[in-house]
Formats: C-alpha cells, structure tokens, sequence
C-alpha cells in the first residue's frame, strides 16, 4: 500500500505525515490492520528496538476532586465506588513504589487527584520524591498534580522530579463538551511550564469518548507541536458513576489503528498505552506492542490492571524485551535534548506520560452480569444485553460492566498491589 509505505519513510526520517495521512491510517479496514500494524511497527522497531519500557502509577490522593472533567470516577459529583483517601506519607508511597520496581518499571508515576497542587502540595511530593530515589538508585519519578502555577514546575524539578504528566485528553473543539472547571489552554499551559523548568514533558490523550477521526487527528498534532518526550494513549474506560458510563465505542481493531496512527504522526518519542488497554484491546494487547513502546505495570488508579505478572509474560511471549534502568528510552536526539544539551529544534517528534484520571480514571464493579429478577419489561432485557456486551437495535454495543474492577489493593489499602 503506497500510504504505508510513504508513511514507514517519513517516521524513518523524523517527518510529519499529513492530515490527510493520519486520517487515512484511522480510515483503514479491518483487512488492511495486519498491514498498519506492520508498517508502523517499522517506525517504532527503528527508534526503539524491541524494548518495552514499564512505568507503574502510585496515587498519591484518590477521589474528591472539584473537577468535572467526564470521563473521571474521581471528577466532582462521581458515584463510582472507588477508593477515597487523602495524600499518603512519604514513606507509604516509596512503599508502594517499591512494588513496581521490583516488577521491572523504572519509572514511577506519582499522581493526585485535583484541580492543581498547592505550594505545601509542592513540598509534599518533593519528601516523597526523595523518599523514593534514596530507596532506588537510577529510578525516575513522573509527577502528575493537575495545573501548575508559576513557580511549581522548577520546584519539583529541584526536588528530583524527572518529568511532568499532564494530558491534553481530546481536540481543542472538544474539550469544552467534556470539561467545564478548566479550559485547554490551561493543560497547554501546564504543558509548556513543565517544559521550561526543565521536565520531561509527558502528555497524551484518552480515544473513546465520543470523538470524531478529525478530533483524533487534532489532539496528536496539537501534541506533536508541543514536543513532549512521551505521549500515554489512554482508552476511556466507562466507569458507572461517570457521564461517560455509556461510551462504549471502541474495538480492539479502532484501539489498534489509533496506536499506528500516533506512532506514525510522533515516530521517535514515547509512545505508551496507558489506562483501558486490558478493557479494549483484550486479547490483541501482543500487537499493540509493536505499535507502543511503553506500558503501565499492574493496576492503574482508581481501576485494577492486569496482573503484573501477566504484563511480563506478554512482553516475553511476544518477542519483546523489559527495558533496563540502565537503558535511555529516547533516541540520542531527544535524549540530548531532554537533558538540555541540544535544541528543541532538533527534534520532530512528541509524546506524554502517566495517565492523570487514568483514561477517565475509575470504573464499574467486577464480577458478572447483574441478574434480572422477575419481571418480563422490555427495559429489563434491554439492561440484560446491554450487560451480556450485546448491541442494541442501533447497533451501539452495550455495556461491558465483566471487564472493569474497581482497584482495592495498592496504595491506600492494606491489601498487596497487583504488580
């Protein structure tokens, strides 16, 4: 296929596809992904091997936030059942960090729920920063706090923050359909403050809210301007509780082209599948390996993950290796750059990282289909298929409540994380 081809020698050379392109990856048949898949594995196999690099999440403080951003259990007015905790002790999170560590991530997620972090907030990540790094020597530690005001990015850099998470989440035009207490141009904003302290920048977006191929195609671009080192791909998942409880509008095959699609508009950052990769992409998660270099270890933060263990044998049986702390992520260009010894110029690509609200951050309770007692009603049957994943008269696909769980070990818990 002339597209693919095309498209497998701009991410060769660090060079953007068009619009034009992009959508047309998106627009590609289910005959076709085997293809897009193996082209854009040449892009990704080209910049990073077959190193897969594992990052795992700790929250820091889950639920009660006066955001309303949609697609969060953790969002102001939520009623998912998840877990509700304040900010843990330094020594609590270096605790839970450990976990994921010893599972093979090098890279630790710190995350808390809220509109932004206070300058106490600031001092506060800071202790546990360093309670980590003390603990794992070479470890990096990912902040994701919310906005940032002035000042708070080059706090947490002097503190031993390596990068800063922020995501744009979804196209410009959309944003306001799915948040109302903050704009875009504040995530921009915060975006580019952790750039100019210094960060990593880490910024991604969540795919199956209700989006079009062109809102798609604008949030990666918007990324790509930005220039981040790592860009998370998040799939929403549809937490009961949330306004977005009824999107469920993905497939493994759309989750796929997607990943191709980032991959070839942002060929030598991080590309990493972040929340929502065990509910959507199911049993073809082994192919998007080829796509994305990067995954969470274990549970996510409001929602339980695969098993850690499971995540490494994925990574073996297909062909893929963990990467090593001794290892540089980034290709020597943006690796450079990111360590401020060459110019931002020198760079073509983008990327984000952790997953702040976790792809729309909680989910439904696990366990089967809820039963239907004694009665008849169409509403009843409707709820059952709806529950059984069945599509309804429009054909929209129902419900999968089986496939989401809500997190209750890990950090803020008494129970052993899933990593």
């Amino acid at each position: 296929m002339d597209l693919l081809n095309t498209l497998v020698d701009k991410g060769l050379r660090r060079e953007s596809p068009t619009r034009g392109e992009a959508l047309a990856v998106l627009a590609t048949s289910d005959d076709e992904l085997l293809d897009v898949v193996t082209a854009a594995g040449k892009v990704r196999r080209h910049w990073f091997g077959r190193r897969v690099k594992l990052n795992y999440l700790v929250n820091l403080k889950s639920g009660l936030c006066p955001e309303d951003c949609s697609y969060c259990s953790q969002r102001l007015g939520s009623e998912a059942g998840i877990l509700k905790y304040t900010w843990l002790k330094p020594e609590e999170a270096s605790q839970a960090a450990a976990a994921g560590l010893a599972g093979g991530a090098k890279r630790v997620c710190l995350v808390a729920s809220g509109r932004g972090p206070t300058d106490r907030d600031v001092e506060r990540v800071g202790r546990t920063i360093e309670a980590i790094k003390e603990q794992n020597e070479g470890v990096e530690v990912c902040a994701c706090l919310g906005l940032l005001s002035d000042g708070q990015a080059e706090r947490l850099k002097q503190a031993g923050a390596d990068a800063y998470n922020h995501n744009l989440n979804t196209s410009e035009a959309t944003y306001g359909g799915i948040t109302t207490t903050h704009t875009y141009a504040d995530r921009v904003d915060t975006v580019e403050k952790a750039h100019a302290a210094g960060l990593s920048a880490c910024s991604g977006l969540i795919a199956g809210m209700g989006e079009s191929d062109e809102d798609l195609v604008d949030v990666v671009f918007a990324l790509r301007a930005l220039d981040p080192d790592s860009v998370p791909v998040n799939f929403l998942i549809p937490f009961e509780g949330t306004p977005l409880a009824k999107e469920w509008n993905l497939t493994p095959q759309r989750c796929l082209r997607i990943l191709a699609m980032v991959r070839f508009v942002c060929p030598d950052v991080e590309v990493r599948i972040a929340g929502g990769r065990e509910v959507h992409l199911r049993t073809m998660q082994p192919l998007a390996l080829h796509l994305a270099n990067s995954i969470f270890l274990g549970d996510y933060l409001t929602s339980e993950g695969q098993a850690g263990q499971a995540d490494l044998e994925m990574i073996a049986d297909a062909g893929f290796e963990v990467e090593g702390a001794e290892t540089t992520t980034l290709p020597a260009h943006r690796a450079d750059v990111a360590h401020g010894t060459g110019t931002a110029n020198e760079s073509a690509g983008t990327a984000g990282c952790g997953g702040h609200a976790e792809a729309g951050g909680g989910c439904g309770p696990c366990g089967g289909a809820a039963e239907v007692c004694g009665t008849d009603a169409p509403e009843a049957e409707a709820e059952a298929k709806a529950e059984a994943g069945e599509e309804d008269a429009a054909g929209v696909p129902g419900a999968r409540p089986d496939l989401v769980a809500v997190r209750r070990r890990g950090a803020g818990t008494d129970l052993a994380p899933n990593a």
